[in-house]
């Protein structure tokens, strides 16, 4: 019954959020489109619950060629960003078209936000079972904890052994803990906090 309630919960917001940003969804997909070439939804592969793959959806906010001329990961002021891209990334604009896939039951409003498969294979058998347990969302703890992860990531050596074996693992502390004690109320202020950090930048 919890787990419907969720579901329904997310329908209602997802849906809500869709008609609301419609013409803001609009507009950026032509800006988008506008300032460079291609298009202007990024879909890529994630694990989702019970470790089934899916397309995420994303506004583009890098050049049409980023993800054969770069890490998967984002560093600092990685020049593969476009103009829009930056203001974009910012306000976390780039991950409202995720509530199409929460429609589509592949994710939640809330929950641990979903890796590439090639980090997930890092995971230890406990923390797989405990992550992939449940829907990922488009917003979670360890979102709001590491919400200027590129410039972290733009101070290390060794950018993405720095997130593989520091800034990984402490996300997954905050997501396992999530997972752990999740409950409505939870969820309505992560969605709050999330929603200052939009606005805030």
């Amino acid at each position: 019954m919890k787990l419907m309630a969720k579901r329904v919960f997310d329908i209602g917001m997802a849906l809500g959020a869709l008609l609301i940003l419609s013409p803001i969804l609009g507009a950026v997909a032509i800006w988008i489109r506008l300032d460079s070439p291609g298009p202007a939804l990024f879909r890529q592969e994630r694990v989702g619950l019970a470790g089934r793959r899916f397309q995420i959806l994303k506004f583009r906010t890098m050049r049409q060629d980023a993800a054969v001329n770069g890490p998967q990961i984002t560093v600092g002021e990685d020049v593969r960003i476009t103009r829009a891209g930056v203001f974009l990334r910012r306000h976390k604009l780039d991950e409202l078209p995720q509530f199409f896939n929460v429609l589509n039951g592949e994710m939640s409003v809330v929950g641990p936000r979903p890796e590439v498969p090639r980090y997930v294979e890092l995971y230890s058998a406990e923390v797989k079972k405990i992550i992939l347990s449940v829907r990922p969302g488009i917003t979670d703890p360890a979102s709001l904890a590491f919400a200027d992860e590129s410039s972290l990531l733009n101070r290390a050596i060794d950018p993405e052994s720095h997130y593989v074996n520091v800034v990984m693992p402490l996300k997954l502390e905050h997501s396992i803990q999530y997972v752990q004690t999740q409950n409505f109320r939870n969820d309505l202020q992560i969605i709050w906090k999330t929603m200052v950090t939009v606005f805030y930048g």
